[in-house]
């Protein structure tokens, strides 16, 4: 999935760790993804926090999109600082799934506090016609 996910790659988003229900994905602000403040943009703390998400939430060859998700800001940060998100597999029931996701800056400290809810398709990412394309 991260192979072709280029808006992950135009943010220069760096996957840290991969694993079934966790996620590490890291990025570094550039003075480009700061709003009119000189603040980064709540927006791409939350495509962040969205791309770790859909890492760990895509733990087998069914594809998983986001069935909603809500984030809370905790704290600004600006061009230069590099934030971390973490995200983790509470409960998976059926084909929906509850993820929490913590970003913090290079201090550790938390930035912003994200859930998101799954919703694991019958669609297979390896099938043609699918999400590989």
């Amino acid at each position: 999935m991260m192979v072709r996910d280029r808006a992950s790659a135009a943010l220069g988003m760096v996957v840290e760790k991969d694993e079934p229900g966790e996620a590490i994905v890291g990025m570094t602000v550039r003075e480009d993804m700061t709003n009119g403040f000189a603040i980064t943009h709540g927006g791409l703390v939350f495509a962040l926090a969205d791309t770790a998400f859909a890492i760990a939430c895509n733990e087998d060859e069914r594809v998983t999109v986001a069935a909603g998700a809500d984030i809370t800001f905790l704290k600004s940060t600006r061009a230069g600082q590099t934030l971390t998100a973490r995200a983790v597999r509470r409960t998976v029931v059926g084909r929906t799934g509850v993820y929490d996701v913590t970003v913090t800056d290079e201090t550790g400290d938390v930035v912003a506090e994200f859930r998101g809810r799954s919703l694991t398709t019958n669609r297979s990412a390896v099938e043609p016609g699918n999400a590989t394309e």
